[in-house]
């Protein structure tokens, strides 16, 4: 049987998991804290610190995996280098996770490649960003170099913006890096994922354009399908293809454009399913969970279909929820009773400021917005 080692274990960890368990695959699920989504149905876990390279070396040669899985950012991706020139299979390649954990390092790649991207410097201090704002103007965004879901990220209308967005990057920043990107404001039309899947030895595929809306950086609403000139997704694709050739190995990629009114704009890069990309449970005959596994198993993809159209939500925690507070969702018997509406409950054990932990999937935005109205979450 063969075994994955899953580094990282949140709400789409537990979908991918659920996925292996499918086709009858062993899933060994790691995570920094217990009883995380994943783990709860897993054959197996692990809690630790992936950044400690000792520990993630330790669990790596005592688990023996088939194939290691990164589900997060906050990752020792040195080790995972190391594992692969040992012999072991990084999905969706050692390289991949590498460079895109890191907002710099796959930005550089990009801009390497020739693909275009918001106006961009680097900064690892306030001193640095208040010396160099200039180089972007005003209004800019402030991102850390490794974080997820948006965490740390800020608008800065102006000087007086700096130093809360400096410290917002820092709280939120994950893993031991104090770096962050600062990036011109780009005037888009629309935000778009294109879940692009790389197979071996055969040719890369697409799912149907997925839009979304975020605020600070984290997704609160995608759909599928999300129209935009037939010119402008060709090109989407051609820079997916491109970059994703670049990173190398088999596994599914979430690229995020900008779509202007005349171009595309690349802006991010995950490894792995997306977070937006939960939509396609609602959405597509494999979702991309589904589509993940099977292209990091050589297992075949005779299509990839949309059937429906789609609507998702985030159901989140409130704005002033403490860290470790326990709840409960109440209103979900009432939300189903929507006809086209389905939801996705994650089993976090905690909730945390503006934590995710859940998702309303629907037919479209009127019923999605009409459902996570019926839904409270209660903090104890």
């Amino acid at each position: 049987m063969y075994t994955i080692l899953l580094l990282g274990s949140g709400e789409l960890g537990k979908e991918f998991v659920i996925s292996a368990k499918r086709l009858g695959l062993n899933v060994i699920a790691c995570d920094s804290y217990k009883n995380a989504p994943a783990m709860q149905v897993a054959d197996k876990s692990f809690v630790f610190n992936m950044l400690n390279a000792d520990k993630l070396r330790e669990i790596i040669t005592k688990t023996n995996p088939d194939i290691i899985v990164p589900e997060v950012e906050a990752i020792r991706t040195e080790v995972l280098l190391e594992a692969e020139k040992k012999g072991f299979k990084v999905a969706p390649s050692s390289n991949a996770v590498n460079l895109t954990m890191n907002r710099d390092r796959i930005r550089d790649r990009a801009v390497k490649l020739g693909i275009k991207t918001a106006k961009f410097y680097y900064a690892s201090s306030l001193l640095d960003i208040t010396d160099n704002i200039h180089k972007v103007g005003f209004p800019c965004i402030l991102k850390p170099v490794m974080s997820s879901s948006g965490k740390g990220q800020s608008l800065i209308s102006s000087i007086k913006d700096i130093e809360n967005a400096w410290n917002s990057a820092q709280e939120n920043m994950r893993g031991d890096r104090d770096k962050v990107i600062i990036e011109s404001f780009v005037e888009f039309e629309s935000e778009i994922t294109l879940l692009t899947v790389k197979q071996s030895n055969l040719p890369t595929l697409f799912c149907s354009p997925i839009g979304h809306i975020q605020n600070n950086g984290d997704y609160q609403e995608s759909w599928q399908p999300h129209n935009i000139k037939k010119s402008l997704l060709k090109k989407a694709q051609k820079i997916s293809k491109m970059i994703t050739d670049d990173l190398g190995g088999e596994g599914l990629f979430g690229v995020e454009f900008f779509v202007c009114k005349k171009e595309i704009i690349f802006s991010e890069l995950s490894p792995r399913p997306h977070d937006t990309g939960m939509v396609t449970m609602y959405t597509q005959n494999l979702n991309q969970f589904e589509l993940h596994l099977r292209a990091i198993m050589n297992y075949p993809i005779p299509s990839i279909k949309l059937l429906k159209e789609g609507y998702s939500k985030v159901i989140q925690a409130g704005r002033n929820v403490m860290p470790k507070s326990k709840y409960s969702i109440d209103g979900i018997s009432e939300a189903l009773a929507i006809k086209d509406v389905d939801i996705r409950v994650f089993g976090k054990p905690y909730a945390h400021k503006n934590r995710r932990l859940g998702v309303i999937l629907a037919k479209n935005k009127n019923l999605a917005r009409k459902a996570i109205k019926l839904i409270k979450i209660n903090i104890f």
